[in-house]
């Protein structure tokens, strides 16, 4: 039987105004996540699905309950550091807006989380170099994002995003800005994250993308409202 990566149980999350006024966004979620499974995250905007990403990735602090990750409890880290290594070392995070740095190449982009991990000029940019390969871009490692296309730019996203190995892909609508062709090819990619026994949790809107998940989560109105839909 697989293990869960990831378990919640009465995950809540609320943001305060400036005046104080409580704004709560997850309302108590409970839900396992197991090894080399491929998750969607659905539901209506505002539902808390980015949100719930980003507890996911250690980007954001839950308010109450409780977040293991891999057996762990880190829901209650506050240690910046400790919540930075579990970052770097076991995630890949992949966004909508590319968020690739506009002055350096594809491979030093690709490199740059190896950098921050420690590893050795040589063997990132090997590495780099590698993973470009695999989304196709092998012969655009010399290109700025600006030389690139949105689909491209996204394949080296995808690429930088497994840059330390991470144990768990965390993508958040990473589709969102690319035409349907260039869609399909990234979730091709992230089907095969799947079968290299990677973990991957993704926010989406389009069901053209979830049925590639193993299992679809339904977020409405902060709570969990269907843990095994399958398109």
């Amino acid at each position: 039987m697989q293990s869960a990566v990831i378990r919640m149980e009465n995950v809540r999350k609320s943001y305060f105004l400036t005046n104080g006024e409580e704004i709560p966004v997850l309302k108590g979620i409970d839900l396992e996540i197991k090894k080399n499974e491929f998750v969607a995250l659905m539901g209506e905007s505002g539902g808390g699905k980015s949100t719930l990403l980003n507890i996911i990735g250690c980007l954001h602090p839950l308010s109450d309950g409780k977040y293991f990750f891999e057996g762990e409890d880190i829901g209650a880290v506050r240690d910046d550091f400790t919540l930075a290594f579990i970052r770097n070392k076991k995630m890949g995070f992949i966004f909508q807006s590319f968020n690739l740095i506009s002055k350096m190449n594809a491979l030093n982009n690709v490199a740059l989380p190896g950098f921050y991990a420690g590893v050795s000029k040589k063997e990132r940019e090997e590495k780099a170099l590698k993973l470009l390969e695999d989304v196709g871009l092998g012969d655009r490692y010399h290109h700025k994002p600006s030389e690139l296309s949105g689909g491209q730019q996204q394949r080296v996203s995808v690429a930088r995003s497994l840059i330390n190995d991470p144990e768990i892909i965390l993508a958040d609508e990473p589709t969102g800005a690319l035409d349907h062709k260039t869609s399909e090819e990234v979730m091709i990619i992230f089907d095969d994250f799947k079968k290299r026994g990677k973990t991957v949790v993704m926010v989406t809107h389009t069901p053209e993308c979830a049925k590639y998940a193993d299992r679809i989560i339904f977020l409405r109105d902060g709570k969990v409202s269907d843990h095994d839909y399958k398109i």
